[in-house]
């Protein structure tokens, strides 16, 4: 018998090829890894961010790179498709994204922050967001520059997410106000 909602076959999913996937355009988002740790971490960050469609994936400091086989095991592929760059320090970062136009959106906890869910990333025409370092979070300069520090609620005893899962959270809402 037939269930009645069955489940799609990866043939039904209607994906893009890479080709068509790169010629998309993007939302205006940069993602900015400032010295993750985890392989798997970037890994994850490069499949969401291919997810969300996003416009490039920037890898800070420690950060690993691809080519890597560890980054492939939850890229997925994702290395192929979503843009990235590499720089050696937050700061050169951050000078190249202000000079690009780009808002400053630091995903952290702070004595000062705005609740996810009352960011307004529509009244920002170009975005970077900053996940940090899974023990330091991110980087103190960037916190500084920033024009909103980003903090997701949380209710639980540990108060605080893995940051590829954070990463996850954030761009379902920018993207979610974008095409709403």
């Amino acid at each position: 018998m037939e269930p009645a909602n069955p489940k799609l076959k990866l043939e039904e999913l209607n994906r893009p090829s890479v080709e068509e996937f790169v010629a998309r355009d993007k939302f205006p988002f940069i993602v900015v890894l400032d010295n993750i740790r985890s392989l798997n971490n970037v890994g994850s960050f490069f499949r969401t961010c291919d997810a969300f469609n996003v416009e490039a994936l920037y890898l800070v400091g420690i950060t690993a790179t691809p080519p890597h086989r560890e980054i492939q095991k939850t890229a997925l592929g994702a290395t192929q498709s979503v843009k990235w760059r590499y720089f050696d320090t937050v700061e050169n970062c951050l000078t190249q994204l202000k000079n690009d136009g780009y808002a400053i959106l630091a995903i952290e906890q702070a004595s000062v922050t705005t609740h996810l869910q009352n960011v307004v990333f529509s009244s920002y025409e170009k975005i970077a967001l900053f996940f940090g370092n899974e023990v330091d979070g991110v980087s103190q300069a960037v916190i500084d520059q920033a024009e909103q520090v980003v903090e997701i609620p949380q209710f639980g005893t540990k108060h605080s997410l893995n940051v590829s899962v954070a990463g996850g959270a954030v761009l379902w809402e920018a993207v979610r106000q974008r095409i709403s």
